[in-house]
């Protein structure tokens, strides 16, 4: 598939963002979370970037419970490019048992998410983290902007951001404060697939469909994804055709019945569903609104 006009220029602005974001600052990362969104953001830095090596370092805040196969597919990617990943883990949480079956999702998110991002920018001192959020994904998501301001202690605001006119942006920080860079704010999920097919880009198999086994629950398949899945009273694995339109930990990340295969059948899928990607991620849903997990420090 070849680049028309809309994606040129998707892929140049974010380009100029993340060229943008090198610039202004002196201690960027690239946050990489393994899904689509992360694959195509790596792919951009690359040509933001070339011919130099990735000029700043990677990110996965690793709680322990992605899906295999996500785990396989960053450790593949990591060989192959040789690139510098990082890797965030709350050890303290999973000594205390702190787990996605056993807690509810916002304790669970805060704790193996929002806790261990923080810790990591401290630690490595990073002034901008680098991510692929889009603002058609959710509602909260569309109130942030291309440079997003995080006041000290990673607390976000939604009302006091700053205006970005023109492609114009203040990425003055005050000491103490970070700030979070989105150079896909503007694209869709529709625009993210149709770039992985003309860029040819390799992604999770899980995003494909495939016998899988699961459970149903409250109307939504929950892959099992290895021997720690605690079954609730009455439930039963059973196998489905199934793939995924986002992923995260495997316990809260519900799967699709959809028979899409290939990044071109997920693309006329996608031109005929009206529903939005992120109905299968179970944080959104439960618990605390993600706008009150963004304010504590979620990405």
């Amino acid at each position: 598939m070849a680049m028309d006009s809309h994606l040129r220029a998707l892929e140049a602005e974010a380009i100029a963002i993340l060229r943008e974001a090198r610039a202004c600052f002196a201690r960027p990362v690239l946050l990489y979370s393994i899904g689509k969104d992360s694959s195509v953001l790596y792919h951009l830095a690359k040509k933001a970037f070339a011919p130099t090596k990735l000029p700043m370092p990677m990110l996965h805040v690793d709680t322990t419970y992605k899906f295999k196969d996500m785990i396989a597919f960053r450790d593949e990617l990591v060989a192959r490019d040789g690139v510098e990943l990082l890797t965030a883990t709350n050890d303290k949480a999973l000594a205390e048992g702190i787990n996605p079956f056993d807690f509810d999702a916002s304790t669970y998110t805060f704790a193996m998410k929002t806790v261990p991002l923080r810790q990591a920018i401290d630690a490595h001192g990073f002034d901008v983290a680098i991510g692929g959020a889009r603002r058609d994904e959710e509602r909260s998501r569309a109130k942030e902007r291309v440079f997003s301001l995080r006041e000290p202690g990673h607390v976000w605001d939604p009302r006091s951001q700053r205006p970005e006119f023109f492609g114009l942006y203040n990425t003055r920080l005050q000491p103490g404060a970070t700030m979070r860079c989105f150079p896909l704010s503007n694209w869709t999920e529709l625009d993210i697939w149709r770039y992985i097919l003309a860029q040819a880009l390799p992604v999770v198999p899980l995003y494909f469909a495939k016998e899988r086994p699961v459970v149903r629950r409250n109307g939504q398949f929950i892959v099992v994804d290895d021997e720690r899945f605690q079954l609730l009273p009455g439930e039963q694995v059973e196998t489905a055709l199934v793939r995924f339109r986002t992923l995260g930990c495997y316990p809260l990340s519900a799967a699709i019945e959809a028979p899409a295969t290939s990044v071109e059948d997920i693309i006329l899928e996608l031109l005929a569903t009206k529903t939005s990607e992120r109905v299968g991620r179970i944080i959104d849903h439960v618990g605390s609104s993600m706008e009150d997990k963004k304010r504590e420090g979620y990405f």
